[in-house]
């Protein structure tokens, strides 16, 4: 396997600039260089006045400021409280933005008028990036999908037999979307273990996780046009790493006949920063073998689609109270975020800015790269031995951490904004 990712506090530390220097002179092969340049929301205070920050080293460049000293057109796009103007702007815009902002922060011109607006990262308060609309959820990994069929139907083919036709998926809920940070309380529900007469009622006691990539919609499509895998790009805006919260306890008992409810809908953290999809050409990869014909609006076996490939090599690892406990990689992923789009609107459902689906859980072939702790621990049968005691599933004060990095061009590797969370107790 590739070498472990490094977080965002960890690729600081090994890549600070020496205290006095320029903090635009980034060593070389810097994980957060001009060749990645995410986006977020930040503020000088927590309660401040929050504006579209693109994060360089271990500093975040006011983007709306600089624009507006430079004379920039984009402007309209850079000086919001949040990513949403940029988002819909469209894929032209997206790329002209992107060339400005690498001439601004490596053109030596520039400097002068930029330095004032760079800001370190201890000084700002990181903020949810982006107004989400809707959210969706996929399950989008074969040996996820197969893992947790041999679990729970041991007696049955691992998958359903719907699963290589079409991308499943729920509707989940957007408004408990939080930024990487923001503590998560532990959801009450109901439960019923398969010996117990009765459901009752209290915390989860199988809190989980789930390892998954978040996709950012830009531009919005019209209600009764699908939108085809071609215009993938046209239409996704970045990437991000996304923990989609489980209390398998409460989704075990509620999920027959209709699916995922309260099990899911209590948090997703997502992180901070946006990786644009044009940093991730060098991470390109094409999906795996597809084992079931496909019907055409699903079908990337064409030359189009070969050349345009849209899996993505990321390098993930997964930390639970600073321990790795899994290393899932996402080049395995069997449907892609083009494919998940395609099926997302075929029925004529539109897009809206600011909407967001995720992967669903990656898991890999071996057992350090399983993407969550109902497999990790298979059900909490093979608990966790860590240093701070044994976990099937996430205690109260545990700490989860996802990072992740992805090949970038001439050898660099491109970081992705990791997405941490707490769990607090419920009431």
């Amino acid at each position: 396997m590739a070498p472990a990712a490094t977080s965002e506090s960890e690729s600081a530390s090994e890549h600070t600039p020496l205290e006095g220097l320029d903090p635009l002179d980034l060593p070389e092969g810097h994980p957060f260089g001009p060749h990645n340049l995410p986006y977020g929301v930040f503020s000088r205070t927590a309660d401040g006045e929050r504006s579209v920050g693109v994060r360089i080293g271990d500093h975040v460049l006011d983007a709306g400021g600089a624009a507006a000293a430079l004379g920039s057109p984009y402007v309209s796009v850079l000086a919001r409280p949040n990513l949403n103007s940029l988002l819909a702007a469209g894929r032209t815009t997206w790329s002209d933005v992107r060339r400005a902002l690498t001439a601004w922060v490596t053109v030596p011109a520039h400097r002068e008028v930029v330095r004032p607006f760079l800001h370190p990262l201890s000084s700002v308060t990181l903020h949810l990036p982006f107004e989400v609309a809707d959210y969706v959820d996929f399950y989008a990994s074969e040996n996820h999908a197969s893992n947790l069929g041999r679990l729970f139907r041991p007696d049955e083919e691992p998958l359903k037999p719907n699963w290589k036709h079409l991308p499943v998926g729920y509707h989940g809920r957007s408004g408990t979307v939080v930024v990487s940070g923001t503590d998560v309380v532990r959801p009450s529900g109901q439960r019923k273990a398969p010996a117990d007469p009765a459901p009752v009622f209290g915390p989860s006691a199988r809190l989980d996780i789930e390892t998954e990539v978040g996709y950012v919609v830009g531009v919005p499509s019209r209600q009764g046009t699908p939108v085809p895998l071609s215009s993938y790009r046209d239409h996704v805006f970045g990437i991000c790493l996304l923990n989609d919260w489980s209390a398998r306890d409460i989704q075990n008992w509620e999920t027959v006949p209709l699916g995922p409810h309260l099990g899911k809908s209590f948090a997703t953290s997502i992180s901070a920063w946006i990786t644009p999809l044009e940093a991730l050409d060098a991470a390109r990869v094409g999906p795996p073998e597809r084992t079931v014909p496909l019907l055409p609006y699903l079908d990337d076996s064409g030359p189009e689609a070969t050349a345009d490939p849209a899996g993505y090599d990321l390098r993930i690892t997964v930390t639970l109270n600073d321990q790795v406990i899994s290393e899932p990689p996402f080049s395995g992923m069997y449907w892609t975020g083009a494919q998940m789009l395609a099926h997302m609107t075929v029925n004529g459902a539109s897009l809206r800015t600011g909407d967001l689906y995720g992967s669903g859980t990656i898991s890999g072939t071996e057992d350090n790269e399983r993407g969550s702790l109902i497999e990790i621990t298979w059900n909490g049968q093979q608990p966790l031995d860590l240093p701070d005691g044994k976990r099937g599933f996430l205690a109260d004060g545990d700490v989860v951490t996802l990072s992740a990095w992805a090949p970038g061009p001439d050898g660099a590797r491109v970081q992705l904004g990791e997405v941490t969370g707490r769990i607090t107790p419920g009431a």
